[in-house]
């Protein structure tokens, strides 16, 4: 039996079906999990971020370490490569959902969704013609990877100018035209909506930063679902106030949860949701699917799914 640890039990009524596949499974919540005895000779894990109380450099037998997320920029990068620890992630496994929240994200911006919500709420019947429309506008991704490929795939039918930059400026389906990170500025300026879909790592830490953000349309709408710290949050708030920005849909923050000080919550040009845009009621199922077919893999000592570049960083 391959002794196996989950740190969460979304799946405790499946727990029979991977039994099945040969593993001796323990389930201990990642927000109470401590080094024990018990875990010492685990093989695998299945876990979302149990790094913080968990020292897994204590785990000598452990050989993979399967994510529930897609970004891996929590695990202990120099643990898992000198202890030689494969780690797969959940690439792919929310590409849908995020990509439908992206869409909805640059809707509500530009149809100044949340002033009639208000408005409702107090009863209020004001129109606005102020709104804008998304035919004709430049939506520029930053990081052109599964998730922004389903969001641009999705926008098409809108009569939109889909552009991205990646690594090397490849070609990628669904992108009008893509390109190199050295041109990110140039594609900053040509675009009206600018969506951060890029993993984050040491290089893109504050890579949207006061320099980047000068190089915007005046009026741009900015939407980010990678990760809060992509983005120099004091720098967006200046110019979501200076109105550089015209708008923002911010499902990630650089804190989160978001401190109940952070003048973000009180802007009226600003959607905050709470790391939200990954969940539907099939992105669980999906999630199962893949954890079952890689411990299927794993058992049979097979080639495992989405293993993690940990070098490389995404």
């Amino acid at each position: 039996m391959i002794k196996a640890l989950f740190t969460f039990d979304y799946y405790a009524d499946k727990i029979k079906k991977f039994e099945d596949l040969g593993y001796n499974i323990t389930f201990i919540n990642e927000n109470e999990i401590k080094y024990s005895d018990s875990i010492k000779d685990i093989e695998m894990m299945v876990c979302n971020n149990p790094f913080i109380k968990l020292d897994i450099n204590k785990l000598p037998k452990l050989k993979w370490i399967q994510l529930a997320s897609i970004g891996f920029d929590h695990v202990p990068k120099d643990i898992v490569t000198k202890n030689g620890i494969t780690v797969t992630n959940n690439s792919g496994g929310y590409k849908i959902p995020i990509g439908e929240w992206i869409v909805m994200d640059i809707l509500n911006l530009l149809k100044n969704s949340m002033s009639f919500y208000r408005k409702q709420q107090l009863k209020r019947w004001e129109p606005d013609e102020s709104i804008f429309e998304l035919y004709g506008k430049t939506v520029g991704f930053v990081g052109t990877g599964s998730i922004a490929t389903e969001a641009a795939k999705r926008l098409e039918g809108f009569g939109v100018n889909i552009i991205g930059v990646n690594t090397t400026g490849h070609a990628v389906k669904h992108f009008n035209s893509c390109f190199p990170m050295e041109e990110l500025d140039e594609v900053l300026a040509k675009s009206d909506i600018v969506v951060i879909t890029i993993p984050y790592t040491k290089d893109t830490h504050h890579l949207i930063d006061e320099k980047r953000i000068a190089s915007m349309k005046h009026g741009a709408f900015f939407i980010n679902i990678a990760r809060g710290s992509i983005v120099d949050e004091q720098a967006l708030i200046k110019n979501l106030q200076n109105g550089k920005i015209a708008a923002a849909a911010l499902d990630v923050l650089e804190q989160e949860p978001l401190s109940k000080d952070s003048s973000l919550w009180n802007m009226d040009n600003v959607i905050i949701t709470p790391h939200n845009s990954w969940c539907s009621e099939l992105a669980v199922t999906r999630r199962l699917n893949l954890i079952y077919e890689n411990m299927r893999r794993f058992a049979a000592k097979e080639e495992l799914i989405n293993v993690a570049k940990i070098s490389r960083g995404y």
